[in-house]
């Protein structure tokens, strides 16, 4: 049977429209459909910048201690950079945080527990922890992070408990951060400090 010219030219049109359709269908649909779910994920990751420039020797520790966190939790991440959330600064006294927000404050990452065998990773990344809102838990365990000095000073854990990295994860859930989630102050885990000291 033959066709005539309009009538071939009119298939073809009709083919290549239904081709189009499909192709749009299976290529461009899901691709849309995906982006709000991508976009949603990035938005969900809190990025705090932290500035070790002035840590002294502790700089690389400091460097190690955020990897660990990284690799703890999902939806914070801490880069070294400026303008900064918090600064790490090295003295000759106890090591403490002071904590003017979630995310945001000062660590000090002191000689004196160093010098008392204490592990340095261990110490920083106890220090952070209070930075992501964790408060000091005198449980004497070495697998709890933020039991401090308490721990024995062999202990070498560095990495947070599965309730530590699910507490961060509570903390900075959502598009909104949890209100009180929190507490401000000065936290110093020496054998004869208080707690917290507030803030002045």
């Amino acid at each position: 049977m033959h066709m005539s010219p309009m009538r071939t030219a009119r298939v073809v049109r009709t083919v290549s429209a239904l081709l189009l359709g499909l192709a749009v269908l299976f290529t461009v649909s899901p691709a849309r459909a995906a982006a709000p779910a991508g976009e949603s994920a990035a938005a969900a990751v809190r990025v705090l910048r932290y500035d070790a420039s002035r840590a002294a020797e502790f700089r690389t520790v400091m460097d190690q201690a955020a990897q660990v966190w990284n690799a703890a939790v999902t939806n914070v991440r801490l880069v070294a950079g400026t303008p900064a959330d918090f600064v790490v600064l090295a003295d000759d006294g106890w090591p403490r945080t002071s904590v003017t927000g979630l995310g945001r404050g000062t660590i000090w990452m002191g000689r004196e527990a160093t010098a008392e065998g204490y592990y340095p990773l261990r110490i920083a990344t106890h220090e952070i922890g209070h930075i992501l809102g964790l408060p000091d838990r005198r449980t004497g365990l070495c697998t709890d992070l933020m039991s401090g000095h308490s721990a024995p000073v062999s202990c070498t854990n560095a990495n947070p408990s599965a309730a530590e990295r699910r507490a961060v994860e509570a903390n900075f859930a959502g598009s909104a951060l949890r209100a009180g989630a929190v507490t401000t102050g000065v936290f110093v885990d020496r054998p004869d400090a208080r707690d917290l000291v507030p803030a002045p």
